[in-house]
């Protein structure tokens, strides 16, 4: 029974036919729908359930968060001035392949900074609304008692009119107007204090929720800019590269039938480097590129590493301006997003994880993590598009799980440079059985001479760092 029911029966509360019981009402049934022409993306709070696990409440409310955002990403567009000037900018570039590829690393970057804010408000804007429900559920809760404050106000011959009690700011204003009347007798003094922090709270998170949506809204819209910064470039990219068609499409049909006949990733690697002929090549090269600085002088060798250390590689490379065993703790993960598996753990299927997955956002762009040689860029059995990437050492990276691919076969990337996008939803395959997300998922796996290893000693401390779970 409430306080309201109780307070009738007594007889210290007026009949509230008139507008008492049309205000409270009001308030209670009006403030949330106020509340969502507030926030457009939020519909009426749900209610909460007292039992309900804390994760699985988190996880609801984030789930709910991200479906808003893909709404709110497919409402924003760029302007015909923007993508002229996007072109614009395009054309002042020079064209050549090492000015292009500094354009494209610099694009991916700023693009995989902005998914980074968007994930990070997406996960401030399903906490706070899942602060705002819990709020609501408590003034629910508390009705009663706000009636009986609004009673003690009209029994001052405080009417205000019902229209006022429409928002949590209005019902707030009642209720600290009745404690500092005095309206508000002893015994209910400390629960009107906690309504009207409630109600306090309630207006505070609705401005906190509204100034979140808008930095998500600016940052989707960079975020889309620099989506189409980065296809002109890729477009330009390619009509630089593309020399010799022919040769590169009857590659690209070989490297199928491989694929197609390949029953593991190191049968792939091995039929590749061995009978594809830009692979092969671009290996050898590569390799002998090694063996030259293999045989460096220690003098040589210490110029080479300075150089190298002042962040300015020869631009025209071919072989990994550092040895990848020498980059430990210093490679960015491939794309935004949260780690959800690591190397060694649970893979779904009984046996321990041999890579490592990452839970990114829909159409988050992936980046090469070191410089390497494309040997494979294409469809591989259940694991989506994949990337291959020869890091020299004897080290092969491996990505997948993409949606689409932007590089090729046989070319040399460079760390940072876009390699592929992901898609909207999780590829489906055996180990991503036991992942508890639909979000696009990244597999990373490294491998030493053909043998998987744990990748986490190579990612800088702030991605190691990263917490699963967060999905």
């Amino acid at each position: 029974m409430t306080r309201l029911q109780t307070a009738g029966r007594t007889g210290t509360l007026p009949r509230a036919s008139g507008w008492l019981g049309m205000s409270v009402a009001a308030l209670l049934v009006c403030a949330p729908a106020v509340l969502r022409a507030q926030e457009p993306l939020s519909d009426s709070p749900p209610r909460v359930q007292a039992d309900e696990d804390p994760t699985a409440e988190l996880q609801r409310a984030r789930d709910k968060t991200r479906q808003e955002l893909e709404s709110l990403a497919k409402t924003i567009t760029l302007s015909e001035d923007k993508t002229r000037a996007l072109q614009q900018g395009i054309e002042t570039l020079e064209k050549n392949s090492a000015s292009i590829r500094d354009a494209l690393i610099a694009s991916a970057q700023r693009r995989k900074d902005f998914e980074a804010r968007i994930n990070d408000s997406e996960k401030k804007l399903a906490d706070l609304q899942l602060k705002n429900d819990r709020v609501h559920q408590s003034l629910r809760a508390r009705r009663g008692l706000l009636a009986e404050v609004l009673a003690a106000l009209q029994r001052m011959g405080r009417n205000p009119p019902p229209a006022l009690l429409v928002t949590p700011d209005d019902a707030l204003a009642s209720v600290r107007s009745a404690i500092l009347l005095g309206a508000v007798v002893p015994g209910i003094r400390k629960e009107t204090d906690k309504l009207a922090a409630d109600l306090n709270a309630l207006i505070e998170l609705a401005a906190a929720i509204n100034a979140e949506k808008a930095n998500l809204s600016t940052s989707i819209a960079n975020n889309l800019e620099e989506e189409r910064r980065m296809d002109l470039l890729l477009a330009e990219n390619d009509k630089l590269s593309r020399q010799n068609a022919a040769e590169l499409q009857r590659e690209q049909q070989r490297s199928e039938e491989l694929a197609g006949k390949a029953t593991s990733l190191e049968g792939l690697i091995a039929s590749i480097e061995n009978e594809i002929s830009s692979v092969r090549e671009a290996a050898a090269a590569a390799k002998a590129e090694e063996e030259r600085r293999r045989l460096m002088t220690e003098e040589q060798r210490e110029r080479a590493r300075e150089l190298a250390e002042s962040g300015v590689p020869d631009k025209n490379r071919i072989a990994p301006a550092y040895a990848f065993s020498e980059l430990k703790s210093k490679l960015d993960l491939p794309v935004s997003g949260d780690v959800i598996r690591r190397f060694g753990e649970p893979d779904g299927t009984g046996h321990p994880a041999r890579d490592m997955v990452v839970a990114t956002s829909a159409g988050a762009v992936v980046t090469a993590p070191a410089d390497g040689l494309v040997v494979f860029a294409g469809q591989f059995r259940s694991f989506g598009q994949v990337v291959i990437l020869n890091a020299g050492d004897g080290y092969h990276m491996v990505l997948s799980g993409m949606d689409r691919i932007t590089t090729r076969q046989g070319q040399f990337v460079f760390a940072g440079e876009p390699l592929a996008v992901m898609g909207a939803k999780r590829v489906a395959s055996a180990t991503a059985l036991a992942l508890e997300t639909d979000r696009p998922t990244l597999y990373i796996e490294f491998r030493k001479d053909g043998k998987p290893v744990d990748p986490r000693p190579w990612w800088i401390a702030s991605d190691t760092g990263k917490a699963r779970n967060d999905s």
